[in-house]
């Protein structure tokens, strides 16, 4: 199985430690496994089918290999393996993909950032105002969220800006307009108002990696992406034109003006992971909520995960 990167500079860097370790006679690292692997020390005869398992085994030479304790080392080697290596875990993950991320490394913003179009439900109440703190917009027979307001139901409930609504209250809610579905929310219960959500479905992550004079080399207007620097990490990684930026290291950015998001990505560290979504489904989406309620209630904040 393929191992995944969150940028091409991760995998230059893991394939160049890959060949140095290959021409240094140690042997290659399973796929799969995340990196850095251990090398495999030498086993005692008759064990050797239990060295992928146990790259320290010989700690263990002597005893009888019974399955207790093979399931006992198995746990161990796992743990040593998590506390040795640079592990960024995917959406994917628990269907046998992790990424690899050498330089990335475990920065947080990759959690942080991760879009994983998977389902979930959440559970939604009011406020003092009898209000829940989303805007909604349909796109072709679907319901997006286009405003989550700042200190809100929705916002502490993790709703973010390009979720899916899929089901209110096991209702399903396909081909409803936005009326329709603000009406149902306002005529449920002050409580309990379970919500099913797709994760993001038009939204992609793009991680790059800063030069030395602290640019990844994309330019922006009022968040559309214009034009990309030759050469640089954003083109290296695939950034496209025609595209809205809609969070940087997980923190939403619509709807704030150019000085700030370029203010929140000076602050970021070497590794910069944005979200974006093409640009005529965001204008889509937004044609019908003004940039300046936007920018007054739309929730600004620092994901805390």
């Amino acid at each position: 199985m393929s191992q995944l990167y969150p940028s091409l500079e991760d995998m230059k860097v893991d394939q160049m430690v890959r060949a140095e370790q290959a021409a240094a006679g140690a042997p290659p690292a399973p796929e799969g496994l995340p990196y850095p692997v251990r090398p495999l020390m030498p086993v005692a005869p008759g064990q050797e089918q239990f060295a992928h398992l146990y790259p320290s085994l010989t700690d263990y030479m002597g005893l009888e290999l019974t399955p207790e304790l093979v399931a006992q080392l198995e746990e161990q080697e796992k743990q040593l393996v998590q506390q040795q290596s640079s592990v960024v875990p995917s959406a994917s993950s628990s269907g046998g993909y992790q990424l690899v991320a050498p330089i990335s490394g475990q920065s947080g913003t990759l959690q942080k950032a991760a879009v994983s179009h998977a389902i979930r439900e959440v559970t939604l109440c009011k406020d003092r105002d009898g209000k829940v703190g989303l805007r909604c917009q349909e796109i072709n027979k679907g319901v997006f969220v286009v405003l989550v307001q700042k200190n809100s139901p929705a916002a502490m409930a993790g709703l973010r800006f390009g979720d899916q609504i899929l089901q209110i209250n096991d209702e399903s809610v396909a081909g409803y307009d936005m009326d329709k579905v603000h009406s149902i929310f306002r005529k449920a219960r002050s409580d309990a108002i379970k919500v099913a959500v797709r994760d993001r479905p038009f939204e992609r992550t793009v991680t790059m990696h800063k030069d030395s004079m602290g640019t990844v080399g994309f330019q922006y207007r009022e968040g559309k992406i214009m034009a990309l620097v030759k050469d640089s990490s954003a083109a290296r990684n695939g950034l496209l034109t025609e595209h809205h930026l809609l969070e940087i290291n997980g923190q939403n950015v619509v709807g704030l003006k150019d000085k700030e998001t370029k203010a929140i990505i000076d602050e970021c560290g070497d590794v910069l992971t944005i979200t974006i979504m093409p640009s005529f489904i965001f204008e889509h989406m937004m044609k019908r909520v003004h940039s300046s309620v936007i920018q007054k209630l739309m929730d600004h904040s620092i994901p805390d995960f």
